[in-house]
């Protein structure tokens, strides 16, 4: 009874870690929505990064398409694209957005 009737008085210092339960829950919501979503698409973009091979069609974060021709730099941070008769252009690897399909069409959003 005595328990009920500490709870019960407005303006008390009792709840202890009841009083962190909305900060909790906010920080929660914020996770679930905000953060770990971001991961998940941080982690498919290195694991595409990370599988290209020559002669796969990509499209860069500046609108190139192009096909790999090889890789070059420290750590094959560099992709050199044959972007079309015989133009060859070198550019980060860090900055292809994707792979493009055979007809060119465009990878989906994130």
């Amino acid at each position: 009874m005595e328990l009920l009737y500490a709870f019960s008085q407005p303006g008390e210092q009792g709840g202890g870690a009841l009083a962190f339960l909305p900060m909790i829950l906010m920080f929660a919501i914020i996770y679930f929505l905000l953060i770990r979503p971001q991961m998940k698409r941080q982690k498919s973009q290195r694991n595409m990064l990370g599988a290209l091979k020559k002669g796969d069609r990509v499209i860069t974060k500046g609108g190139i398409f192009g096909k790999i021709e090889a890789f070059k730099g420290k750590d094959d941070t560099q992709v050199i694209l044959d972007v079309g008769k015989g133009t060859k252009i070198t550019v980060a690897r860090a900055y292809v957005a994707g792979v493009a399909g055979d007809s060119g069409e465009v990878p989906a959003a994130n």
